[in-house]
């Protein structure tokens, strides 16, 4: 795990290696100032020498300002090494997630990537400046002014390691406590963040059904158990201020009294006194920041395990060694192929599947909720891989082709469509990057999506917000549409994109593809009979297996879930058609 963040300070090692060095010369300064105060008391003031004081003063002022400059170097290279830690760790779990597969993507949740980019390289960012600069600074001091005060008077100095001893019992019996309750309070969060996620996202859905107060008392209940989480464990940190400050007074009344007693008995002078009072302060002062790097340790160990599960995170779905540049056609092959989500899943999604698509067929399917159409579909791009058996594109299997090669050919659009925050034209440019404007026209024509852009005041300009909220369903899903389209596929896939639009334009989108992209293998999943009755052949999907697979007339002849469906779409009326305004049989 350390070799893993570790891994991302690169170029900030320089800094992060200044940093302690400066903060080990601030510690040296502040620990000649007491001796130079010392012999001021002792030499200057008890002998009546002004020169010897005016010498010692000026000394100490060379020595503050240097104290000064490097603890201002030690900031300036601490804040530098510890942000540009947080932004390679940000841009390293970013990049990492941008190449995981579906299954990777379904081992963590969004609310959960979400923290763990945000909040928990936050207290990765406090812990590594504060391992810079205190944890380096606090055992520098801690150690040099035990050594000074050893050096002055052995036995006042003796305090010391008591109390030393005292608080290392005290910080490991409290840190032991607080890290059970630091692990689960970042779990919490995430449960925090997935309530209001999930709120936002479908906040239309909570007002249509008058359900705010029940969604506020669910968010409250996330908040209530945060806090009290976070109260058990912070109730623990808290007790480190005072106890560290009655120590700070143990030391203070222990060395006062014996070395009063001592200065009588003429053993100890004045100045040597002020000089182990002063390294007292700077003992505590080092201990209790020592506590807190401790507690930031604490804390930042849930958050560093939680980064290294999504930065060692391996892509279950990789190039090949030698991966083959070029698909030769759109033909589609299923060859005995079983698959299931987790490969400890007791029953498979697709069971001993075979079926073959020839380049440039309409295929349609259909089937149940549950009957694995979209599983079926999504292994062809490789959005997931077969468990066994073997799935073929242009005659080669899809785990021999560059990822990139295989899907810009094989073009997706998603049950759940999706657009990005941009102008339509942005949009439409995820399908080609340097796509010209009548290209992008020519697409929402084929996608039936142009006669909506045009009566849009900026028409292709106009802007598109986060979601895709500014617009209807049913455009959402034509400019998906669109958008495949413009990366001129060899195979095109629709799952259920079509849902959302009527009868009558989901025919003009069918009858577009057949006569502008014959050559594109296209399979279209719907839940309507009448957007796959036409399709060259059609595939029943039942419990991840092939029920019936052949043309529509072969389909009513043989198969009794064909049958069944059609008759429950057809005898009931049929679908409403908005361009005709009522239902078409």
């Amino acid at each position: 795990m350390l070799k893993t963040l570790l891994g991302q300070v690169r170029e900030y090692r320089k800094a992060a290696l200044l940093t302690p060095f400066f903060m080990i010369l601030e510690v040296l300064c502040e620990m000649l100032i007491p001796l130079v105060m010392a012999s001021i008391i002792d030499n200057g003031v008890n002998k009546g020498d002004i020169s010897h004081i005016i010498k010692m003063g000026l000394l100490m002022a060379v020595i503050a300002l240097l104290g000064l400059l490097t603890g201002i170097l030690g900031g300036k290279y601490g804040a530098l090494a510890s942000t540009g830690f947080a932004r390679n760790l940000r841009k390293a779990m970013y990049t990492n997630i941008q190449t995981f597969s579906f299954s990777n993507i379904d081992k963590f949740s969004t609310a959960g990537l979400i923290t763990r980019l945000t909040m928990d390289v936050t207290n990765m960012q406090n812990a590594f400046q504060m391992i810079l600069r205190m944890a380096t600074r606090a055992p520098a001091s801690l150690i040099t002014a035990m050594t000074m005060a050893f050096l002055i008077n052995a036995k006042l100095a003796s305090i010391y390691v008591i109390a030393v001893v005292f608080l290392a019992i005290v910080l490991q019996f409290m840190l032991r406590r607080a890290t059970r309750y630091f692990k689960s309070v970042f779990e919490r969060y995430d449960d925090l963040n997935a309530s209001v996620q999930e709120n936002v996202s479908a906040i239309r859905v909570v007002k249509a059904y008058v359900r705010e107060d029940h969604e506020i008392s669910k968010f409250q209940k996330a908040c209530n158990a945060l806090y009290e989480l976070s109260i058990k464990a912070e109730g623990i940190v808290v007790l480190n201020m005072p106890i560290m400050q009655f120590t700070i007074y143990f030391c203070i009344l222990g060395i006062s009294w014996i070395g009063a007693k001592m200065i009588v008995g003429s053993t100890l002078t004045t100045g040597e006194l002020m000089s182990l009072l002063a390294y007292c302060m700077n003992i505590m002062m080092s201990l209790m920041m020592l506590s807190v790097v401790f507690v930031m340790i604490t804390m930042s160990m849930a958050s560093a395990q939680r980064i290294s599960e999504v930065l060692n995170e391996e892509p279950d779905i990789r190039n090949p060694e030698s991966p083959v540049m070029e698909v030769p056609d759109g033909s589609i092959e299923f060859d005995h192929v079983e698959f299931r989500y987790k490969k400890e899943s007791p029953e498979p999604v697709l069971k001993d599947l075979t079926l073959r698509i020839c380049s440039g067929e309409t295929i349609g399917i259909i089937g149940g909720t549950g009957s694995a159409k979209s599983s079926l579909v999504n292994l062809i791009s490789r959005l997931y891989d077969v468990t066994s058996g073997c799935v073929r594109v242009g005659g080669i299997d899809v785990r021999k082709y560059d990822l990139e090669v295989l899907r810009n050919e094989v073009a997706v659009v998603l049950q759940k469509n999706v657009l990005f925050s941009g102008t339509i034209l942005e949009n439409l440019r995820w399908g080609k990057e340097d796509a010209t404007l009548e290209e992008c026209k020519r697409v929402c024509q084929l996608a039936c999506a142009d006669e909506f852009i045009e009566r849009m005041p900026d028409g292709y300009n106009t802007y598109i917000t986060q979601g895709g909220s500014n617009v209807s369903g049913g455009q959402k899903q034509r400019l998906c549409i669109a958008r495949a389209l413009l990366k001129k596929p060899k195979v095109l896939i629709l799952d259920d994109s079509t849902s959302a639009v009527d009868t009558h334009t989901d025919a003009r989108i069918r009858k577009a593809f057949a006569e502008e992209i014959p050559g594109t293998t296209k399979l279209i999943i719907a839940q309507r009979i009448s957007s796959v009755q036409n399709a060259d052949r059609i595939i029943v999907m039942d419990n991840g297996q092939v029920h019936g697979f052949g043309t529509h007339e072969e389909l009513m002849a043989s198969d009794n879930i064909y049958q069944e469906v059609y008759h429950s779409q057809t005898d009931g009326g049929g679908d409403f058609d908005e361009h005709k305004g009522g239902e078409q049989a």
